[in-house]
């Protein structure tokens, strides 16, 4: 069996290959994001945001530097110009802290449908960072996950979508979103050739650092023996499978596909976060929320089909 996988992996063309192993590696990231929602809203309220970001972006910079030495190894030139790991790491340290801000008052439905904004986002920052072009197509798929994830965030509720009466969880995590999207076009631009783990680790690094000037005080006065073992649970699954994971999955994907096409998986996070939520014990979403998670299946579908 395994000299017939080997055999028709030969008969596609590399770039084929090289195409349909970054929509294999951004469908597994998308379920890895999902969890994080899921989990995150366990735990957003037993430890401050910053320094749990901390912990996870240096334990997971451990994580991704041990593969870095046992795989290609770290070259001179990867150090050159460092600010653009203080760059993008800065940036995705933004992400995930507010996303864990918001945690503490929004559903994880709600968290997620917002992180389907990223796709529209990312083809408009795209734009002005890389000159990337969109379709018609895209743009129209863009809009549909839009309306998708308004009406989640929403509930279906004109009025209060016209007045837009976010709560303050939702608020902060658009912040978050907008960060998350100039992500991946400063990704594009700034790599130099480097190696994408070797990437990955100086962006964990990068904003690993940068949370821990912030929240170094915090972490120091800290009484470790009262944080409850769920939240060191979900830390481990943070740092191993959200974090340097699927960091490594965004930086293999982005060499792979377009900006928008690499976040257009974002539009599977709600569909994801359901299961996790059902799977946590924590019962569905209303029929109406349904009805918002079926438009961003349909701009995935959209994005994903062949020009």
């Amino acid at each position: 069996m395994r000299r017939w996988g080997e055999f028709a992996m030969t008969m596609v063309p590399a770039m084929t290959r090289d195409v349909l192993s970054g929509h294999l590696v951004m469908l597994a990231f998308s379920a890895l994001v999902a969890g994080s929602h899921a989990l995150g809203g366990v735990v957003a309220g037993d430890m401050a945001p910053v320094p749990l970001m901390a912990l996870r972006f240096l334990l997971g910079a451990a994580v991704i530097g041990g593969l870095v030495l046992a795989g290609p190894g770290f070259r001179r030139s990867d150090f050159d110009a460092p600010w653009r790991y203080a760059l993008t790491g800065g940036i995705f340290a933004v992400y995930f802290v507010l996303m864990f801000e918001a945690l503490k008052t929004a559903p994880p439905v709600n968290t997620a449908a917002l992180f389907t904004l990223v796709p529209a986002a990312t083809a408009v920052l795209g734009w002005f960072i890389l000159r990337e072009r969109s379709s018609r197509r895209m743009r129209v798929a863009l809009f549909v996950g839009a309306i998708g994830a308004l009406w989640v965030v929403f509930r279906g509720n004109l009025a209060a979508l016209l007045a837009l009466d976010l709560g303050y969880g939702e608020a902060m995590y658009t912040i978050g979103v907008l960060a998350h999207a100039a992500y991946i076009p400063l990704l594009q631009r700034l790599n130099r050739g480097e190696n994408g783990l070797v990437f990955t680790f100086g962006v964990l690094m990068g904003g690993g650092l940068l949370l821990l000037v912030l929240s170094g005080p915090a972490l120091w006065s800290m009484d470790w023996a009262m944080i409850p073992t769920r939240v060191w649970s979900v830390l481990g699954y943070l740092v191993v499978f959200s974090t340097a994971i699927s960091f490594y999955c965004l930086q293999f994907a982005s060499s792979r596909l377009p900006g928008a096409k690499v976040m257009a998986y974002g539009y599977l996070t709600p569909s994801w976060v359901i299961l996790w939520e059902l799977a946590l014990g924590h019962g569905g979403p209303s029929p109406i929320i349904l009805v918002g998670v079926g438009f961003t299946v349909l701009a995935l579908v959209m994005l994903l089909k062949q020009e």
